[in-house]
């Protein structure tokens, strides 16, 4: 360290050992409240991201805990969907109020926003990434424990910038039994390491699908080779989803609030670690 230094990195062009990073978290909303935030995330879409990450907001609800929905995938937002919401509660001078479920469950998606929620999204990745960022910064989010950020597929511009604009806790990664998802869920991992937030676990959506007559499990994309990854990573599996059209309706009526979320005990658990 120079004998002039002052300890303000942010003006100094100099590269010396101890220079500190500049940090790239946002600031919440001064009248927002977060506890957690919780990044849900899949490599790849068509694995029912959206629908988990639904679910585990109702799951966390249902623990007596306020929680709130942040639809970060911009061009295919579903989030108000899922939970039978059409607008916000209004905007002030203070900033923007996420719409409000049936249950309380605070959700703010671009689809809220658009005259027309059939309209595309048809922007840059610079645009969407900061649209994201402004669910942030510009909106009012409520004494919520639990911020559940339902991330598009991949890792572009938007899980970077979640990653290095908000202060996440932790990351679920959802996954299916194809083959394909193996190296597509070891990007996921790595990723998350790389920007050195941790990874909660797994939970394998459409895992199988249970006869209706006999009860027997159907694996109707094959074996899964989770396991297999998840001891590689040295993470836990903590749900196996089966294929259930009772949910696929609730998700497409807005009735997310109604549906079972038993088989999500143990990801509940992984979750309520993060508040010690």
């Amino acid at each position: 360290m120079s004998s002039s230094c002052n300890g303000n990195c942010s003006a100094c062009g100099s590269d010396c050992a101890d220079r500190q990073a500049e940090s790239l978290l946002a600031e919440l909303n001064p009248n927002a409240s977060v506890k957690k935030v919780i990044a849900v995330v899949s490599g790849k879409g068509g694995v029912g991201k959206s629908t988990v990450t639904a679910m585990l907001a109702v799951a966390m609800a249902r623990q007596g805990k306020r929680v709130g929905v942040l639809d970060a995938d911009i061009t295919g937002p579903s989030a108000p969907t899922a939970f039978g919401v059409t607008e916000c509660q209004g905007a002030d001078e203070h900033g923007l109020y996420p719409a409000l479920t049936r249950t309380g469950i605070q959700v703010m998606s671009i689809n809220l926003l658009l005259d027309d929620p059939a309209d595309p999204v048809v922007w840059r990745g610079p645009v969407i990434a900061g649209a994201v960022k402004q669910f942030w910064t510009d909106v009012i989010w409520e004494d919520v424990d639990y911020l559940f950020v339902d991330m598009p597929p991949g890792t572009g511009d938007v899980p970077l910038t979640v990653f290095q604009s908000l202060p996440v806790d932790g990351v679920i990664i959802v996954t299916s039994p194809q083959d394909l998802v193996s190296m597509i869920v070891a990007k996921a991992v790595k990723m998350a390491n790389l920007m050195h937030i941790p990874v909660l676990g797994f939970v394998e959506n459409y895992s199988y699908l249970q006869c209706p007559d006999c009860g027997k499990k159907i694996s109707v994309f094959g074996k899964s080779h989770l396991d297999e990854i998840a001891a590689q990573f040295d993470l836990p599996v903590l749900a196996r989803l089966p294929i259930d059209p009772a949910v696929a309706e609730a998700y497409d009526n807005g009735q997310m609030e109604t549906v079972n979320t038993e088989v999500l005990a143990d990801v509940v658990k992984a979750l309520e670690k993060t508040e010690g």
